[in-house]
């Protein structure tokens, strides 16, 4: 009769030699460089942008109660505010508190308001994004490093018409788009207002 031998079975290893607490270690150390890189990547993003929530009525209908929006901090270090960009600004007058209006007038710009027409360095401006034309008149001219701004609600917003200007110092960035709600995000971006009247 013949006999065969069988081959013989392989010792059986452990297929992770690692030992488990070595390999615990090596998982809370990832999850804390993971932490880390977010915490650094969260605190790059704020130096450079913030989110905004806008609260009222005065820019409608550009923009609506509810609207977030994202403000470039570094706009104005980087570069000079132009006619038409949207700003947010700490008004100190209100208990620290910020506003967010259209910039008009640049340093040195002699401002009208007259028949429902705002006129920059003697330029009428085309503004199609405004709520209605301002039932105001008036002539600014305005002071170095400062700015005239309004709200896009002309009737119903409390800008440099009422209060004056916004000094430099005091602006906090420039709105570049909306990205709530969903079926609103677009840019805030424009080409500057008292080029295009030329």
């Amino acid at each position: 009769m013949e006999q065969y031998t069988s081959q013989a079975s392989p010792e059986l290893t452990n297929p992770d030699p690692t030992p488990k607490k070595t390999r615990r270690t090596s998982f809370w150390i990832d999850t804390l460089e993971t932490i880390v890189m977010a915490l650094v990547l969260f605190l790059a993003i704020n130096a450079v942008s913030s989110r905004v929530r806008v609260e009222n009525i005065s820019m409608k209908p550009t923009l609506q109660p509810g609207y977030l929006l994202v403000v470039n901090k570094l706009a104005y270090k980087l570069g000079e505010p132009k006619h038409g960009d949207i700003v947010v600004f700490d008004f100190k007058g209100a208990g620290q508190e910020d506003y967010i209006k259209r910039i008009i007038g640049l340093p040195g710009d002699q401002v009208v308001v007259e028949n429902g027409v705002v006129s920059v360095n003697g330029h009428p401006l085309t503004e199609p994004y405004i709520a209605e034309l301002p039932r105001y008149s008036g002539s600014w001219s305005v002071p170095p490093d400062s700015y005239f701004v309004l709200g896009d609600n002309r009737n119903n917003s409390s800008d440099s018409h009422q209060w004056g200007y916004v000094s430099k110092n005091d602006i906090v960035g420039k709105a570049v788009f909306v990205y709530f709600p969903f079926d609103a995000i677009r840019s805030l971006v424009i080409p500057d207002l008292v080029q295009a009247a030329n």
